[in-house]
């Protein structure tokens, strides 16, 4: 007779003696679940290609270990770009390559350097004596026409730049305070804050540069400016003081955007632009390079020149030869110097208790420790330099894909210097 509870129970047909039991909900889930997880993986496989596509796209390959390389040459097709065009003049550099030495120093014993080029991923390295090129060699897809990018390289332009701008007039020296020529940084950390504390990492400004968070203002900025359109020198104009300037050394990528905000205003040109007339033209680069931008269109002066090594390699030259190229004058007399040259205390390499790291630091040039006589050099992150050496007239620059960078810095100045030390033995 039908069940009370459920008057249809009388139409299910009957099963079976032995027939099993139909299947329950609980047995249902893993079907449920597994088709859960397909759609799920689906939507989520769609919204990466999406973000691959859309503006934030950059940052999920950018540092990725299969495409780094490639990115780093390839910096124009991830960031917008200005061209920094090139003269019809080149600096003819001779050719007289040898190998270079089987091995270095570095905390006590002999170290491979050919096994130090391959760990570190190396992808160019030029070497010049006394304006002749010794070593040149491409790796991981560079070769000799390749645009690599600078990263924190571009500081030591840009200091350039500055030197360039107080000979002609468009500023007046060291001592000009930043919100003289970028009012919009007026109550800002910057406020109070001279040239002189900007070349040098001084601002006091609360800046933080740790490349291993995504919260860190070096790459929030990033994030605020390529994801949502902030133009750069509206993230400087949110920053904060949390020390008195000219007092700490303490390095601050924003420092040198201020200072390529404050050459833009004071020339009355864009960065590339004024580089490409004032440096990249006269100083005889072989190739035109392009800056990367933010989306508002301005130059990012704190990173992101790409050029090509062996250019590098000519601007580490000029420096070599106190800014004079062909006997004509381009950058301004005793700049090199002032730039090289730790001024303060603060700025001293070694143990430095006013100071966050134990290279010494000039006007956007590094120092090593222990310096030896006339010896700076260029840093980017990942593993970029143009490393000096003017006793010896000997120039390296180099680009890399080095994951382990930011430990590295001690270790390939000793490489260096067992390269200077070879060549200078004859």
């Amino acid at each position: 007779m039908p069940d009370p509870r459920n008057p249809h129970l009388l139409d299910a047909p009957s099963l079976p003696s032995g027939d099993p039991a139909p299947p329950t909900r609980r047995r249902r889930w893993p079907r449920v679940l597994l088709i859960a997880v397909v759609v799920l993986s689906l939507a989520g496989f769609v919204g990466y290609r999406l973000l691959l596509g859309s503006p934030w796209g950059a940052f999920l390959t950018l540092f990725a270990d299969d495409h780094r390389a490639e990115n780093f040459r390839t910096m124009d097709t991830i960031f917008p770009a200005v061209d920094l065009p090139s003269g019809d003049d080149p600096w003819e550099l001779a050719d007289d390559q040898r190998p270079l030495p089987a091995s270095y120093r570095f905390e006590g014993e002999q170290r491979n350097l050919e096994e130090l080029l391959t760990e570190t991923q190396t992808t160019g390295l030029v070497v010049l004596h006394d304006g002749t090129i010794t070593h040149e060699r491409y790796r991981l897809g560079n070769d000799e026409t390749s645009p690599a990018t600078s990263w924190s390289m571009a500081k030591s332009v840009v200091s350039a730049l500055v030197g360039i701008a107080i000979a002609e007039g468009h500023l007046e020296g060291v001592d000009d305070e930043v919100v003289d020529y970028v009012p919009e940084l007026a109550g800002s950390g910057y406020d109070g804050t001279t040239l002189e504390d900007l070349l040098t990492m001084s601002s006091g400004v609360d800046f933080d540069e740790g490349y291993d968070s995504w919260l860190a203002d070096v790459n929030m900025i990033f994030v605020r400016s390529m994801g949502f359109d902030e133009p750069m020198l509206d993230y400087y104009a949110g920053l904060e003081r949390i020390r008195e300037p000219g007092t700490f050394n303490a390095y601050a990528s924003s420092d040198t955007g201020v200072l390529a905000a404050v050459l833009t205003a004071a020339t009355g040109e864009p960065l590339a632009g004024y580089a490409s007339s004032r440096l990249w033209e006269p100083a005889g680069m072989e190739a035109d390079a392009f800056w990367s931008t933010d989306r508002s269109g301005a130059e990012i002066g704190f990173c992101c020149l790409n050029a090509r090594l062996r250019d590098y390699a000519r601007f580490g030259q000029l420096y070599l030869d106190d800014g004079v190229r062909d006997g004509h004058r381009i950058l301004p007399e005793g700049w090199v110097a002032a730039s090289t040259t730790p001024s303060a205390p603060r700025l001293q390499p070694g143990d430095n208790p006013d100071s966050d790291w134990s290279f010494g630091y000039g006007y956007q040039w590094w120092i090593p420790e222990d310096p030896r006589p006339g010896e700076f050099t260029a840093i980017g992150v990942w593993g970029q330099y143009v490393y000096v050496d003017t006793t010896h007239r000997v120039v390296i620059a180099r680009t890399a894909t080095d994951p382990g960078f930011d430990e590295r810095d001690h270790e390939m100045i000793a490489a260096f210097r067992a390269i200077v030390d070879e060549l200078a033995a004859g």
